[in-house]
C-alpha cells in the first residue's frame, strides 16, 4: 500500500474511521480509513471533524450542541457531519482530547470484545480495527448514534410536506 500524508481532508461518504495516532515527533495525527484505502492527515481527528463540519456550514462545537439539544446526551455525543449525505460519527473518548478517534455509524458490520478489554470492529468492506475501549462502551456509543440518527431523520422527514398530485409546489397553487 502506498504511504500517503495529507494536510487537509474533509470527511465524505467513503470515510469509515478517523483514528488518532502519534507521529515520530509525538504529535497526534489522524489515520483515515476509507472504503478503498487509508492514509494519514497531519491534524488530530477532532480537528479533521471540525474542519469537515465547517465545510458543511457548521462546527464540531455546533454539532455537539445540536446533539445535546436533540438527545440530552452530554458525554461523548454522536454528531451528524452532513444530514444530506447521512454522515453520522461518534467519538470513542471525549472529543476534547486530541487522542479522540471517531467512527462512522454507517459502515459498522460487527463488533466484539477482546480479552484485553479492547473492541474489534469489522466494517462492511471487511476491514477490521481494534479500538482501546470496552465493548460495553462501544456498544453504548453505537446505540446512541443510531438513536440520534433515528430522531434526527424522523424530524427531517416530518418537516417535509406530503406530496399531493393536486398541489403544484412550484407556484404554491392547486391544480
Amino acid at each position: 500500500m502506498e504511504y500517503l500524508q495529507k494536510k487537509e481532508y474533509e470527511v465524505n461518504p467513503q470515510t469509515m474511521a478517523l483514528i488518532a495516532k502519534y507521529d515520530q515527533q509525538g504529535q497526534v495525527i489522524t489515520h483515515v480509513v476509507e472504503q478503498h484505502g487509508s492514509f494519514e492527515v497531519l491534524k488530530c481527528p477532532s480537528q479533521v471533524v471540525d474542519d469537515s463540519c465547517r465545510y458543511f456550514a457548521s462546527s464540531l462545537e455546533g454539532r455537539i450542541l445540536g446533539t445535546k439539544q436533540v438527545t440530552s446526551y452530554t458525554h461523548k455525543p454522536p454528531i451528524v457531519i452532513s444530514e444530506a449525505m447521512g454522515i453520522y460519527f461518534f467519538p470513542i473518548i471525549s472529543p476534547k482530547r486530541k487522542e479522540c478517534s471517531w467512527i462512522a455509524l454507517k459502515y459498522i458490520q460487527t463488533h466484539k470484545g477482546e480479552s484485553d478489554h479492547t473492541t474489534t470492529i469489522q466494517f462492511s468492506n471487511g476491514t477490521s480495527l481494534n479500538l482501546p475501549v470496552s465493548v460495553g462502551m462501544f456498544a453504548n456509543q453505537l446505540h446512541r448514534t443510531a438513536h440520534f440518527r433515528f430522531i434526527l431523520e424522523d424530524r427531517l422527514h416530518a418537516s417535509q410536506p406530503p406530496l399531493d398530485a393536486s398541489h403544484d409546489l412550484r407556484f404554491g397553487t392547486s391544480s
